[in-house]
């Protein structure tokens, strides 16, 4: 039998599942949009977290939080980090407002958290407010925007990492195979005596300059908005907020987080865009190669047969002993869905109004899919 505990928020009353570490708002959240069944992504919970953590220490400097409130706070944020409560974070990925009711889910959890560590009750929202102390200072203009790119931030080495293994087993190829010559071929007709090795190099070659390029982005993903709060302003914050939190961010994330111009910080997503660009052009790549690769391996006896592809399943239901190039057929259809996240962001990049851009959540979210399954998807391919 489901308990429920009763709250209220400017609306009215709301039931909220007793168990839930969650409240009011978060709650209808979940009942207005029951659009994907997908949660939050993790990066982005975390990053978010770490966001009310530096925003707690920044704004006690000034004497605005009490040290009691800022501990209990912190601990609340810390323990999130570690890896408790993650099931609290509920709020589907496709949502209104710039992601306000994330941002709530956020302070709803943390509040809870620190009013029960103090003495407190789940609901009660004394003596740490979820608007009024774990928010103090932001909007959801601009930690939603920050936690966006502090997630990118965080998965950006997971990928670069992946493209530079799968160029570095191309140039142990290279290597392997430069004394095996065989046709090149331009309009897919023979041409001129190649290597293998030469195809694998240039394979290599393309993909490190892949890395290179998404790494390039990752300066102006590291130029933030915090403190900007409604609409670029700095309403409700104390002068220095700003860097004392970037500077709080830094330290927690150990990337060089800074201080950019707040208004455009929450008008532009331009920095956004230029990572999935990148992150398109590396999808195109791998399509490009993949598609040479089966074409390499098709066969055995009527295609060209030049490579042979590792088996790692059966290929047939119906014709024995057949194997397919199944790694690169899936490498195919991952890239081709990160076109589609890429042609996504890039409508929602341009849809910003005014100082703001409220399609943030769905923005976040097909860039976290988009690099997520491209690591994934090259991991396994290159093994």
């Amino acid at each position: 039998m489901n308990v429920f505990r009763t709250e209220k928020d400017s609306l009215g009353e709301v039931q909220v599942p007793e168990q839930a570490w969650y409240g009011a708002q978060t709650a209808r959240a979940v009942a207005n949009f029951p659009i994907s069944g997908r949660s939050p992504d993790k990066d982005f919970v975390l990053a978010h977290v770490r966001i009310k953590l530096a925003a707690a220490r920044a704004n006690c400097q000034p004497g605005w939080l009490s040290e009691q409130k800022r501990d209990a706070i912190v601990i609340a944020c810390e323990k999130i980090i570690a890896g408790e409560y993650s099931d609290e974070f509920v709020v589907d990925r496709f949502q209104a407002g710039a992601g306000t009711s994330h941002n709530m889910n956020s302070n709803e959890v943390i509040a809870n958290l620190a009013n029960v560590a103090l003495g407190g009750e789940k609901g009660a929202y004394t003596p740490v407010n979820p608007n009024d102390d774990v928010n103090m200072g932001q909007s959801t203009n601009d930690t939603i925007p920050t936690a966006i790119r502090l997630a990118v931030l965080a998965k950006l080495p997971r990928l670069v990492a992946a493209v530079h293994a799968m160029a570095a087993e191309f140039s142990r190829l290279a290597e392997r195979e430069k004394d095996t010559v065989k046709s090149g071929r331009t309009h897919l007709q023979d041409a001129v005596p190649t290597t293998l090795g030469q195809e694998f190099a240039g394979y290599a070659w393309t993909l490190s300059r892949c890395a290179g390029a998404l790494e390039a982005v990752r300066p102006a993903l590291c130029e933030i908005g915090l403190g900007g709060s409604a609409a670029g302003t700095g309403l409700n914050t104390s002068p220095d907020y700003p860097a004392r939190a970037a500077a709080e961010l830094a330290t927690l994330t150990n990337e060089p987080i800074r201080v950019g111009q707040l208004v455009a910080q929450m008008q532009s997503m331009n920095d956004l865009a230029r990572l999935s660009g990148e992150i398109r052009n590396l999808a195109l790549e791998l399509t490009r190669i993949s598609n040479d690769l089966r074409l390499l391996a098709s066969g055995p006896r009527t295609g060209l047969g030049e490579i042979q592809l590792p088996p790692v399943q059966p290929g047939s239901s119906i014709m024995p002993g057949k194997v397919n190039p199944v790694m690169f057929e899936m490498l195919n259809q991952v890239c081709f869905q990160v076109l589609g996240q890429d042609a996504a962001v890039s409508y929602m990049v341009q849809a910003g109004q005014m100082e703001l851009n409220v399609m943030m959540p769905a923005l976040g979210s097909a860039l976290f899919d988009a690099m997520d399954w491209l690591t994934n998807a090259m991991d396994a391919a290159t093994e």
